[in-house]
Formats: structure tokens, sequence, C-alpha cells
């Protein structure tokens, strides 16, 4: 329950958020604060030491072609991904370089061909992690990091094979591939304190650090190392190993852009980060004593993390429960204000990314003001069938 008051009280004012002409909305609905958003922008180059080359977001986070031409604005250029539409996106938006850290194969892999082929001003990399997967990539312009397992074990190569690390990077060269760089994502770690968190973190950059002399010593030089998400943000700006490396270092958190609940209970409340991205809900029941629904169920405030999946803006009283499909149950303590049918309930996500994926289009305040409506351009995914991707509205023979 901490996390939900953290991010309920938040480091911006309530009043803030107020949205004029809230009825004017339908619930639930996305909104979207772009000062925030250049705010949260702002504090991350500043934590960098202003420098925009150290960052690599992961725009998994950011979905709208809005916010990813914010921050090329911002003097952002290289971009991390976990879908082909995201990357289509991302190049559209004017991103220099992207990296696709999701291992793809068969229809997918020739998807990122084309769309490297489509957008070649864009440096488009991938992952991989065994031998078998250089092959997709050859004869291509497509670049390739090698994906190194940190304990999270969903994918990559275990720190400890440096043997079978070298072994890939070999094929790659071999394949006459450019060789990018490692990946290194160590999201698991955002479970502990900070304190032990940047023990743990630490611990597993002397065994990358370890890994990248091995491929120097071996004759492989390694141009870029990518590591961290959100949680591991701290532990890699107080890592020494990061401060001037034979390699360019970049972190890659990605809900710092809109500043969830997680982000704000897992970050220094001192960074300064606030929410950018609310969940707008109208109270449209009150079935018992103590209670009272509202209209962003699970299709809005994503349950992936669990429950409570938001905080009530301004009301760390009220306590979301376990939410259905469109319903959202808060339990209101007794003695609380009780809200009447009919308010508005403003929710910062506990997780943003999936939230803003559950959304088509996203309503831009600013001052207080709604001045205009955007496309969640990256939500969901393409087409699955080929064709139809290389020719719009195409349609196979029936």
């Amino acid at each position: 329950m901490a996390e939900q008051q953290t991010a309920a009280r938040g480091p911006a004012t309530d009043d803030a958020y107020r949205i004029m002409g809230v009825e004017r909305i339908l619930t639930p609905s996305l909104a979207l604060y772009p000062e925030s958003l250049d705010a949260n922008v702002e504090t991350t180059l500043r934590l960098l030491g202003g420098d925009a080359n150290r960052w690599r977001p992961h725009v998994k986070t950011a979905k709208l072609a809005f916010t990813m031409q914010r921050l090329v604005r911002h003097g952002i250029r290289q971009f991390k991904c976990a879908t082909t539409l995201e990357l289509m996106t991302a190049c559209e938006a004017g991103a220099e370089d992207v990296l696709l850290a999701y291992p793809v194969r068969g229809a997918g892999a020739q998807r990122v061909r084309e769309l490297a082929q489509r957008f070649r001003a864009t440096h488009v990399s991938v992952l991989v992690d065994h031998p078998e997967q250089v092959g997709a990539w050859s004869g291509g312009t497509v670049g390739v990091f090698i994906d190194i397992n940190s304990g999270m074990n969903r994918t990559g190569i275990e720190q400890d094979r440096k043997n079978d690390i070298i072994r890939v990077a070999r094929a790659i060269e071999n394949a006459g591939l450019i060789f990018r760089g490692l990946h290194y994502y160590d999201g698991h770690l955002g479970r502990l304190a900070l304190a032990e968190r940047e023990v743990e973190a630490h611990r597993g950059y002397d065994r990358l650090m370890a890994i990248v002399a091995a491929m120097e010593q071996s004759g492989i030089s390694v141009p870029e190392v990518v590591t961290s998400g959100t949680p591991a943000l701290p532990c890699a700006l107080s890592f020494p190993g990061f401060a001037g490396p034979s390699f360019v270092h970049r972190v890659s958190p990605g809900t710092v852009v809109y500043a969830d609940c997680q982000t704000l209970a897992e970050l220094p409340s001192e960074y300064g980060y606030r929410p950018a991205v609310l969940v707008v809900s109208s109270v449209v029941s009150r079935p018992m004593a103590g209670r009272i629904t509202c209209d962003a169920g699970s299709k809005a405030a994503s349950a992936d993390v669990g429950v409570p999946t938001c905080a009530v803006l301004g009301r760390p009283d009220l306590q979301p429960l376990t939410p259905s499909e469109e319903h959202l149950p808060i339990e209101v303590p007794p003695g609380s204000p009780v809200p009447a049918l009919g308010d508005v309930l403003y929710l910062v996500p506990m997780h943003v990314c999936t939230t803003v994926n559950n959304f088509d289009h996203a309503v831009i305040v600013a001052g207080g003001r709604i001045v205009g409506v955007e496309r969640v351009t990256a939500r969901g995914r393409e087409s699955p069938l080929l064709e139809e991707n290389i020719m719009p509205g195409a349609r196979l023979d029936r």
C-alpha cells in the first residue's frame, strides 16, 4: 500500500492534473500530460549528466509517435523496442538507431529485414543468444547484439558461459554481420529494496565487465553495452565500471517517461519523477456501504502486475480492489468522504506500459486544458500476414 500512496500523492500537486471540460471525455480514457512528460525526460537526462547518448529508452512504454517524436526533440536518437510495430513507429518518429530487444524468427525476422530496408537512415539491430539464430540475418543490413542472461532467466546466455558468448560473436562476424555489442536487462531486481538491489546489480555488472574483458582478449571489440531498465537505473549510475569504459554504455529505462506507481516506488523520491499518464474514470456505482465502483477495470488499468492496479490521485485513503474487465471496485474506509455517482477519479497506473496498450487514443492535456487527441500508434501488433504489412489495405485472393 505504500507504493499506492506514494504514487497517489505524487511530486506534483493534484490540481495540476485536473482537466477543465472533463465532462467532454468518454471514460475510461487515457490522459497524457506533455509538461510532466518533458519534466521526466529532463530529469533522466540530468541524471545522465546531460548526455542524451547514454539513454536508449524502451518504447514499449511510450507507444505513441507523439511521445517518441518528443524524445527525439530532446536529443534522444537511439531506442529499444519489443515489436515490429514499435520498431516501425520509432523509425517513422525519427529514431537513428533502434534495437529490437526481443528474439524474433521466421516471418518476424523477415519483417524486421523489410523495415531495415525501408528505413535505411535508421540503424536497426536485433538480439541473438545462440549461433543458430545468426543465419536469419545473413546478407542484410541488420546489426546484432548478443543477449546476456542477467539472472532473469527468460532469454540470453548465462554470464558464466563466456566461451559460448565468444562463439556467438564469432558466428556473427563470420556471417559478415555487424556485431553491435551486449544487451543485459536486469528488471527482476526491482523487487529488492534499493540498497540490496544495488549490491546485486553491481555483482552482475562486475560479471558483465569480465565478459567484455574476455571478448577483448579474444580480439573481439565490444562497441556498446546496454543495461538497466527503470528499477536498475540508480545502480547503473553508481557503478564505477560504467564511468569511462572502453565501450559506449547506455541505460534503457522506459517507464520513467510516464512514471507509474512502480516507478515512483522503486526510484529515489529526490529524482523528482511525476506521473505523466493517468486513466480518467467515472464512479458508476455505490453497491454497498464502504464501496464504490468506477469504470476502469482491467481493460483500462492493466492488472498484469497484480492488485492494486492503480492509485487514486489525491485520495490515498481509497483502496482499489480486484478489478473485472470493465469494473474497478474501490474500498472507502470508514470516515472517509464517499465519491458521488458520476464523480471523476484520476488513476495513476501501477504498470503504465500495459495500461497505455489498452487504449486506442490518448487525450493530450496541457495547462489543465484538453489540447488534442493522439493515436496510441504502436498499440498491439501489425497484421499477422506479411503481404498486408508490405501493401497496406491489400487482401489475399479468397
